[in-house]
């Protein structure tokens, strides 16, 4: 009896999860369908959140190592990549003066309003290092050994410029302290604006490279079809060539024909017009 009991049991728990994944699909299949109606309206190209590379659909998220690996790994130590450590720093220190020396900054000051200050250069600048660092975490182990000497670099290069500007130790230690707590908590709403819509990239963009004071929202639209184009760009490039070179090319902030470089795919419904 207590047999018969169990049964009936499970039989109404996997007739209520059947039915209940019936509900949720004609849910998220409403979304999608509502989603897909809006993205009409809007810009599709900039709207990632529908349409994503090959690289996020094929490539698997964690390489396959052994034992030894991860226990040496999990103790801070990095074990053995793809490519010769040397190289990959060499490779992170060129992709990081690409990001600072490859950039227009006064065509960046000019057209958003902003000071010409250590720090909107630095708010200028983390936002290309991101974008670097979305490009590369797409590459394995090696390519996040490489994220974390990008960093390094970045901090290296703030600090210098400080002291050649004539900024104190102290005021310079406590000014490091506040960019690197800006710089993380960018790095998280970034990389919700790059999954998400243009309404969510343009808040962060607003919060982080702004500083909550853009009065113009021809600016914040600037701002977000050029960094959609630009991580459209870099995903482009070769992944090897990137971990051997760092070699990257920046478009213009500002262009007569600012399209996608890939044809953006059309939604795809099922039989039911979902």
């Amino acid at each position: 009896m207590v047999q018969g009991q169990c049964r009936r049991m499970l039989y109404s728990i996997f007739q209520r999860r059947k039915t209940g994944r019936f509900q949720l699909s004609n849910v998220c299949g409403g979304l999608t369908q509502a989603n897909g109606a809006v993205t009409q309206q809007n810009r599709s190209f900039y709207n990632t959140n529908k349409h994503l590379s090959a690289k996020d659909s094929l490539q698997p998220s964690e390489e396959k190592v052994g034992a030894f690996t991860r226990i040496i790994e999990a103790m801070g130590f990095t074990g053995p990549l793809k490519y010769s450590r040397w190289k990959i720093k060499v490779a992170a220190l060129r992709m990081y003066t690409c990001c600072v020396e490859k950039t227009d900054y006064e065509e960046f000051f000019n057209r958003c309003h902003m000071p010409d200050t250590l720090n909107s250069w630095f708010l200028v600048a983390q936002l290309h290092v991101w974008m670097c660092l979305v490009r590369m975490k797409q590459e394995g182990r090696a390519g996040k050994y490489m994220c974390r000497y990008i960093v390094h670099c970045m901090w290296e290069d703030v600090e210098q410029r400080g002291k050649v500007m004539g900024i104190t130790s102290a005021a310079l230690k406590e000014d490091l302290r506040s960019m690197v707590e800006n710089f993380y908590a960018a790095l998280f709403g970034y990389d919700e604006g790059i999954l998400s819509d243009d309404h969510v990239l343009a808040a962060a963009l607003w919060r982080n490279l702004f500083n909550r004071n853009c009065e113009d929202p021809r600016h914040l639209e600037l701002l977000v079809e050029y960094v959609r184009k630009q991580v459209q760009h870099l995903d482009a490039l070769s992944g090897e060539e990137l971990l051997l070179t760092g070699e990257v090319s920046w478009r213009p902030l500002v262009e007569s024909d600012a399209r996608s470089i890939l044809k953006p795919l059309s939604p795809v419904y099922n039989d039911e017009g979902l």
